[in-house]
């Protein structure tokens, strides 16, 4: 009995090792698009991630036909969804300019390929409010502002633009 066990252990924790390899670098860099952060520098990506996998390896015997991906996946929009709303902005990546909201719309839709009736079930929304979110956010990505206006050139008193300096 022991070594049923035992046998049904390793093929579970194979089976898992195939599907972090297999999808740890697709979940990384959503949840890197999510908190906002530069890939290089994703501390916050990586710690949820990391419970998205832990909380996937627990219930791996309850998944039963079900796609782990898509489990590891809500794991991951559901803690950042919990988190996120107390944080203003991401810090410094491509998306750090948008709402947590935003982000989280733009991810699951755009990223993922979630429909959107899915997207607004998954996070409690109304489909036609997913729907504004989202445009918001990919004219926030497409259309960002205008940076500040280039600072005027320092001249010296006396000088004056349109002359050249006497040599």
């Amino acid at each position: 009995m022991r070594e049923r066990q035992a046998a049904q252990q390793a093929r579970r924790a194979r089976e898992f090792q195939a599907f972090v390899a297999g999808a740890a670098g697709r979940l990384l860099h959503a949840a890197t698009l999510l908190t906002g952060e530069r890939p290089d520098a994703n501390p916050r990506a990586r710690a949820l991630l990391t419970a998205a996998l832990a909380a996937t390896y627990a219930s791996w015997d309850r998944l039963r036909g079900e796609d782990p991906y898509n489990q590891a996946r809500t794991v991951l929009v559901v803690r950042f969804a919990r988190g996120a709303w107390r944080r203003s902005r991401g810090r410094g990546g491509l998306l750090a300019r948008l709402s947590p909201q935003e982000r989280l719309v733009l991810v699951l839709r755009l990223y993922e390929g979630v429909a959107e009736e899915q997207t607004a079930a998954l996070l409690g929304l109304g489909v036609e409010r997913v729907r504004v979110l989202c445009a918001r956010a990919v004219a926030a990505v497409l259309h960002p502002p205008r940076g500040p206006a280039p600072a005027a050139p320092v001249v010296p008193p006396g000088a004056s633009l349109g002359k050249a300096a006497p040599s």
